[in-house]
């Protein structure tokens, strides 16, 4: 097998310099920021900032020219924002040299201790007020899928390809789902592509916040359940059932079959290049036993 630790063949996303982004802010842009430290969370990171009024924000950066999507971003959250629904305003996307610097609005509340079944109802709860929200807006494009073919930076179908026969198979099951449906989602809710845990806020027992709005866009709420569902791996019993239940009770088996199979290479990817082994076989245990599901 080829050695999928080869840079080369395993793009991995940096983390975030924050201090060397607010610099660059400083020297390009004449934005002036103080670093108060790392955010809890996430893969790529983020850091709590100060602006000079004393507002606080949540610094991240996106790949160069990607301001034109950032700034569609803040307008869909605005429209969730008149339905009520905890999210961030953008307050600043700066076109930098080398990055797009963003700094979101700082939501009250800190991440959830645990995922238990009080949290994951409230968070499906919040998932419904997505519905339609987005009818309105057919500029949205409907999120890829990608099954078929490698996604930007996540959802590689190289490092499945590479890493093991057991991947191998994974991927050959992936392709073939693919094949088979459609590649992009449908739907007019608004979808957050990365609906887990650690992307809400907590606050007096209740919801404050959903954050990491960087998956963006129209199609299927539902989509959200096998997100959650997949972030429950290894969790609370109790509430993977209660989210199992609601699976059965909202997809059709066609639908939930192509939610698993795209939830299956992201994270079986992602683990491959940013995990340890022993979370690589975690993550196939899981993902070969819905692809003998369904045959």
């Amino acid at each position: 097998m080829a050695n999928w630790g080869d840079p080369a063949l395993a793009p991995v996303r940096r983390r975030l310099d924050a201090r060397a982004l607010v610099a660059a802010l400083a020297a390009d842009a004449g934005v002036r920021l103080e670093v108060l430290g790392p955010a809890p969370g996430g893969q790529v990171g983020a850091a709590y900032v100060r602006w000079p009024d004393g507002r606080e924000g949540v610094l991240t950066c996106a790949s160069p020219g990607s301001a034109g999507r950032l700034q569609r971003t803040d307008e869909l959250l605005k429209l969730a924002r008149l339905r009520g629904i905890p999210v961030p305003a953008y307050e600043l996307i700066a076109d930098l040299p080398d990055a797009v610097a963003i700094v979101q609005e700082r939501l009250p509340g800190d991440q959830p201790d645990r995922a238990d079944l009080p949290l994951v109802r409230a968070m499906v709860d919040l998932n419904e007020r997505f519905a339609g929200l987005l009818a309105d807006r057919p500029d949205v494009p409907a999120p890829e899928l990608y099954l078929t073919k490698s996604g930007p930076g996540f959802c590689v179908h190289e490092s499945l390809r590479v890493h093991s026969r057991r991947s191998q198979a994974l991927l050959d099951w992936i392709t073939e789902v693919g094949r088979q449906g459609p590649s992009t989602m449908s739907g007019d809710d608004l979808v957050h592509l990365d609906f887990h845990p650690e992307n809400v806020l907590v606050r007096h027992n209740a919801i404050s916040g959903i954050v990491d709005w960087d998956g963006i866009g129209r199609g299927d709420r539902h989509f959200g359940l096998v997100t959650l569902r997949f972030a429950l791996v290894g969790g609370d019993p109790a509430a993977a059932r209660w989210v199992d239940d609601r699976i059965d009770a909202t997809l059709d088996d066609e639908t939930l079959l192509l939610y698993q199979a795209h939830m299956s290479l992201r994270m079986v990817d992602w683990a491959i290049r940013h995990f340890t082994a022993a979370d690589i076989e975690r993550w196939l245990d899981f993902t070969e036993d819905l692809s003998r599901s369904w045959g």
